[in-house]
């Protein structure tokens, strides 16, 4: 049986991404992703959304990758976005302990917007933080369409409130 490695994850950002280069040219961007999960509390009976965060990097990739660029200019504490990716075992030595330790976190292939620009600047403007209203405009196209980074649609990027699915309208706690 062959081997299969996909993940698709809907969410939003639990803080700012971190950017960093390699000394030949490469630059990786790091995030956590908070996912939702649903659990029945034991002691109520009672399902209840407890957020799940997911490590998450983007790195440029061949000689007209931008996934990390793309990241580190536009998205932000709060934004939901679309991961898709694959996962990867992280592994090392505590130093404390020298016990082997491991990690899972997703390495995005693509990043799409799940929110238009007058939510985005809406949760910003209500959350006294970010850069204003004006760093969440809408990029050119990029010149590589194997970026990884799809821009929400023009339809999107007008001021009309964003369209709900249903759910239960619940923020997450951040």
């Amino acid at each position: 049986m062959a081997d299969f490695n996909k993940v698709i994850l809907i969410g939003r950002l639990a803080r700012d991404p971190e950017c960093r280069t390699f000394g030949n040219g490469g630059k990786v961007a790091k995030f956590s992703f908070a996912v939702g999960n649903r659990k029945k509390n034991a002691q109520t009976g009672q399902w209840e959304d407890v957020p799940m965060f997911v490590d998450v990097e983007a790195y440029n990739r061949g000689d007209n990758g931008t996934l990390a660029n793309l990241v580190e200019q536009y998205l932000q504490k709060g934004a939901l976005i679309c991961v898709e990716g694959k996962l990867h075992l992280d592994s090392w030595d505590d130093k404390t302990t020298g016990q082997k330790r491991y990690k899972h976190k997703v390495v995005a292939d693509v990043i799409e917007f799940l929110e238009t620009k007058a939510v985005a600047e809406a949760r910003r403007g209500a959350s006294g933080g970010g850069q204003g209203s004006g760093s969440y405009a809408p990029r050119p196209a990029p010149n590589n369409s194997d970026s990884g980074f799809s821009p929400p649609p023009d339809e999107m990027m007008d001021d009309e409130p964003a369209r709900s699915s249903g759910g239960s309208g619940e923020e997450i706690p951040f």
